[in-house]
């Protein structure tokens, strides 16, 4: 079972103590701005994502805000789901980062999270919303990530366009824009460039409560 955010005030300044989420209604709720740095179960940058694949801190609350959602100061309770996220290069299975959805102060530790995110590098995609009745999407933590943006014209590379991918939900693949794809509760979701996974995953074990 994953361990909530709670939020530690001191005379100083308010201090989050994060790591994996756990369902409970004793949660805080958070819409407020996180003031400084949270614990998470891992350090975005010792991910061992393949090379332009990593989680960069730097830029990472703007990034939260450019997908539309806000840095919290605790993860929500009002609405809790997960979904999973394999991602394939000609079959090659790339490394989803921890930390998605996570603000970093200077030195690079964590202050503030979204209610999109990431605990660690399973590919378990958290959305732990302070309200009810949102849509996420995959576009959204891709943004969040930093990933297919545009900035790289050669395709299938992390910084590519999104042209050329492809995305399957639950072993069924999807027409239309794949950023558009909504996330689900326990949906298997795999991004693919080239040629596709043989087997397409269609389905993922979630252990833990989750």
């Amino acid at each position: 079972m994953e361990n909530r955010i709670t939020l530690m005030a001191t005379l100083a300044s308010l201090v989050l103590s994060a790591s994996a989420c756990a369902p409970s209604s004793t949660a805080p709720t958070a819409t407020a701005p996180a003031a400084s740095a949270p614990a998470t179960t891992s350090t975005a940058v010792a991910s061992s994502a393949p090379v332009g694949w990593g989680l960069n801190p730097k830029g990472a609350a703007d990034r939260i805000k450019a997908a539309g959602l806000q840095v919290l100061n605790a993860e929500g309770a009002a609405e809790h789901f997960h979904a999973h996220l394999d991602i394939f290069t000609d079959s090659k299975p790339v490394t989803v980062p921890a930390d998605i959805g996570f603000s970093f102060n200077p030195a690079g530790q964590p202050n503030g999270i979204s209610a999109l995110h990431s605990h660690d590098e399973t590919g378990i995609i958290h959305i732990e919303a302070p309200t009810a009745g949102a849509t996420y999407t995959l576009g959204q933590f891709l943004t969040e990530w930093g990933v297919l943006d545009g900035t790289d014209k050669t395709p299938g590379t992390p910084h590519s366009n999104i042209d050329g991918w492809n995305v399957a939900v639950n072993g069924t693949k999807r027409d239309g824009k794949i950023t558009d794809v909504v996330l689900k509760a326990h949906d298997e979701i795999v991004l693919f460039h080239g040629t596709a996974p043989n087997p397409l995953p269609a389905s993922y074990t979630f252990t833990g409560g989750l």
